[in-house]
């Protein structure tokens, strides 16, 4: 699973991930290391700890670009897994394992959106989908600064939109600061963005404003609720 970006809107796409470390069992031998605990460790530094707490999660998927402006309301109830869009044409609730072809692409804006609200979590959730590997002393590519770069690529099967990449640069507090889509796993940016305006709410860490380096594209989250 994962995220698209609607292409009408901006280049974006995302996906999910796991795989873990393997126990030999041998008799006094410690435990092989998981190789993915980092990223574990990663989403926790976000709160993720917490989520097992939230039974419901609302918030609004705003984008403007230029002159424009673009949004759509969302509530997860994450038990039942029922989701409701809320936009200014329509109400659509749906449960995301009952899924037809009148519902994909309200899917996929919901995997879309959901994805630059809480992707530290993903990296916990869908670990079988990518791989990754992390590099010390990266400049990142707004700031400049240099950071811990993960790089994540999405297998070439299955979610909406497979093959893509994603490089996430994190700063000395396990947080992320700035990100790059690469669509297709190219070697240059389809997109770059800022992760700021981090808020805390029932303990998760979110990002709720993205920016590019020229200020003409802005994505945020507003009326965030976790119950």
């Amino acid at each position: 699973k994962r995220l698209m970006i609607f292409r009408t809107l901006l280049l974006l796409g995302v996906l999910f991930l796991s795989s873990c470390g393997e126990n030999t069992g041998n008799k006094g031998t410690e435990p092989a290391e998981d190789p993915k605990a980092y990223l574990n460790a990663l989403a926790g530094a976000h709160g993720f700890k917490h989520w097992k707490n939230v039974r419901e999660i609302h918030f609004t998927f705003n984008v403007d670009r230029d002159s424009s402006h673009f949004e759509r309301s969302w509530i997860w109830e994450t038990g039942p897994n029922r989701v409701t869009r809320i936009t200014a044409m329509d109400t659509v609730q749906y449960f995301r394992n009952q899924i037809d072809s009148t519902l994909t692409a309200v899917d996929a804006g919901f995997i879309n959106d959901k994805f630059w609200l809480l992707a530290p979590y993903q990296w916990v959730w869908d670990q079988k989908n990518f791989s990754d590997t992390l590099v010390s002393n990266m400049p990142a590519p707004i700031s400049g600064v240099p950071m811990d770069k993960l790089t994540i690529t999405y297998g070439e099967a299955g979610g909406y939109t497979p093959g893509d990449a994603y490089d996430f640069y994190i700063t000395k507090d396990s947080v992320i600061a700035e990100w790059v889509f690469r669509k297709g796993n190219q070697p240059e940016a389809s997109l770059s963005t800022t992760w700021e305006e981090y808020i805390t709410l029932n303990g998760l860490k979110i990002g709720s404003m993205h920016k590019n380096a020229e200020g003409s594209f802005k994505l945020y989250f507003t009326g965030i609720e976790v119950y």
